[in-house]
């Protein structure tokens, strides 16, 4: 026996229940089949740009940095600008987003673009966030080449695109929009939701930023 079946078998054992039970199976595939939506809160239930007006300032209310620019075309140069701002070397880490590599880096002749996994040498990484939350200034990041997980947690800072159409209004739009995108048993290997720099506050009740993953967060939304 593994260790799984050997888990199962004792939750089983307390629920009095049995793997041959047709009914409790049924009702199983069922809930897969049509998963419920929870209780949708109405904070987020607004307009297309008071819901974007609201991702921001949720956003920024958790520490983030937020810069809004009109187009995809201008995203290179507000990165630059962060760098610059910060003292930070012109050099960043990124995966293959095809919307992130149809952006006119080049016309940066300075900057630097590594393509790839995240290392601990990298200081700044970028990736797009497939969707927002915006009553809780929240992004969601699907895992894979486009956008690795570790660009997520090893750089010290994070700059992230996000379009403001992606921008959803509460999280349970969000995962009915990765159901819709991925379908049944096809969910990305990760599934990270990033609200703010990582933060800890164990020590002594002390805020610290970067106890775990970057210490700045910028978000770069896009219309």
């Amino acid at each position: 026996m593994s260790a799984r079946e050997a888990i199962l078998k004792k939750v089983r054992a307390s629920l009095g229940a049995s793997p041959e039970d047709g009914a409790r199976r049924e009702a199983a595939e069922h809930r897969l089949a049509s998963p419920p939506r929870g209780i949708i809160p109405a904070r987020g239930q607004l307009g297309d740009e008071e819901r974007v007006v609201l991702f921001c300032k949720m956003a920024e209310k958790v520490s983030a940095s937020v810069q809004r620019v009109e187009r995809a075309e201008d995203v290179p140069a507000a990165v630059a600008d962060y760098l610059r701002a910060r003292n930070l070397p012109a050099s960043v880490r990124m995966g293959g987003d095809p919307r992130l590599e149809a952006m006119p880096w080049a016309r940066l002749k300075s900057l630097e673009i590594k393509n790839g996994k995240a290392g601990y040498e990298d200081e700044v990484g970028v990736s797009h966030a497939s969707v927002g939350v915006a009553e809780t200034g929240t992004i969601a990041m699907f895992s894979g080449p486009g956008n690795p997980t570790t660009v997520n947690f090893l750089p010290e800072h994070h700059i992230v695109v996000v379009d403001a159409k992606d921008i959803e209004g509460d999280l349970e739009s969000v995962m009915s929009r990765v159901r819709e995108k991925f379908g049944k048993g096809q969910m990305p290997r990760t599934l990270n939701f990033i609200t703010g720099p990582s933060r800890s506050g164990d020590i002594e009740q002390k805020l610290l930023l970067g106890a775990h993953g970057p210490r700045a967060l910028h978000l770069i939304v896009v219309g």
